[in-house]
């Protein structure tokens, strides 16, 4: 007989805020909003002191000012960000047997088996302890069968608690909360389901999952599952990739600029989507250029973190000018991201506009459900319309 499932899930409470306010404590018990300084710019994170005012994560910063003019304005520093990240990271993975990152500051652990020797929660309890005590950091977890009612959990428990949901008691523990607790369900699903009489989870459960399947296609089948307690999503090990490439050897040699950069343009476009999809930012841009007498060079630069095209691509076009000195055909060509980190590229955007991050986001959406360059840059199409195909991207 299969053991039943013990997985928990670990939220770092308004993490940029909680890291901001370790190092100035003069910020404690204030409203705070971190994110773009320009009245364009987005909120990344805030303070549940700033939340009373119905602020909230990329909600526009000029709203945000508007709903509360007393908050403190910080510009953020993903760095820093990212180094209180390893370090939790780091505690974890000293502690248990099988954890997965799945954010700069959330975690799924899996316990399964664990419980035969050890109380699954009493574990839990003593890991989120050790993390506040080493990290300074608060920090709320839930414990359930699954990853979804676990996250869901984790939510109810907040700010700075803990939630165990007993097994079989899923259902009763959902039935009352909003559609919206349901991690896949967005503000658009939230409104269709609204608008078909669905506001409790408790409804989804009575529902039909064909009904919900002929409203919703694939995605019906799931939230019903996921409203019922059902996930059997797997903890999927912690791994993190140093670095991500891609390179093309072109079929003839060339010297042909306008072509060599239409590809750098195609690379930087498809790599940086491929970071944003599994949610990291790099900090060392790279160029290599092969000659056709196989005389190789490289350059790279470091930058701020980031995963947006429009940062990556001016750092890559110069790296690419500073290299191509011989005037000599060019055999190969390649972009490299290293010094990567877990990071959401809205989040980084601390003086982004909401225009760019939706133009971001619906990009990266049409690209994933219909293919790579579906959607790309006029000058990356020169190279779609030639015969080769520069993707032959290596992960180290």
């Amino acid at each position: 007989m299969e053991a039943e499932r013990n997985i928990v899930h670990l939220d770092l409470d308004t993490f940029f805020v909680s890291v901001e306010r370790l190092y100035d404590k003069r910020l404690n018990d204030k409203p705070i909003l971190i994110g773009g300084s320009s009245d364009r710019g987005v909120v990344a994170s805030c303070s549940y002191e700033a939340r009373r005012f119905g602020i909230h994560s990329a909600m526009p910063m000029r709203t945000a000012r508007q709903l509360c003019p007393e908050a403190l304005l910080i510009r953020g520093d993903f760095g820093k960000y990212s180094q209180k990240s390893q370090e939790v990271t780091q505690i974890i993975q000293e502690s248990v047997p099988l954890f997965e990152k799945s954010s700069i500051d959330e975690f799924y652990v899996d316990y399964t088996g664990m419980d035969r020797f050890f109380g699954c929660f009493k574990m839990a309890k003593e890991l989120r302890q050790r993390i506040m005590n080493e990290s300074g950091l608060p920090i709320s977890l839930g414990l359930s069968a699954n990853k979804t009612v676990s996250k869901i959990a984790t939510g109810e428990a907040k700010p700075n608690n803990e939630r165990q949901v007993p097994h079989g008691e899923e259902r009763p523990f959902l039935a009352p909360l909003s559609v919206r607790k349901i991690p896949m369900i967005g503000p658009k699903t939230s409104q269709t389901l609204h608008n078909m009489g669905v506001k409790k989870i408790k409804t989804l459960q009575h529902m039909p999952a064909d009904l919900l399947e002929s409203a919703f296609g694939k995605n019906g089948r799931l939230i019903w599952e996921k409203a019922n307690g059902i996930d059997r999503s797997l903890v999927t090990a912690y791994s993190e990739a140093k670095s991500i490439s891609s390179e093309n050897t072109f079929e003839q040699d060339t010297i042909d600029t306008r072509m060599l950069e239409a590809t750098l343009v195609a690379m930087t476009e498809q790599l940086s989507s491929k970071l944003r999809q599994q949610q990291q930012l790099t900090s060392v841009v790279g160029v290599k250029i092969r000659y056709s007498d196989f005389d190789t060079h490289t350059a790279q630069q470091r930058v701020a973190y980031t995963s947006a095209d429009h940062s990556l691509l001016p750092v890559v076009k110069e790296l690419f000018r500073k290299l191509y000195q011989r005037r000599l055909l060019i055999r190969l060509i390649g972009v490299r991201f290293g010094g990567l980190v877990h990071g959401n590229y809205q989040i980084n955007l601390f003086e982004d506009t909401e225009e760019r991050i939706s133009l971001y986001q619906a990009l990266d959406h049409i690209n994933h459900k219909y293919g790579d360059k579906t959607v790309c840059r006029a000058v990356g199409m020169q190279v779609a319309r030639r015969s080769f195909n520069p993707f032959n991207g290596k992960e180290l």
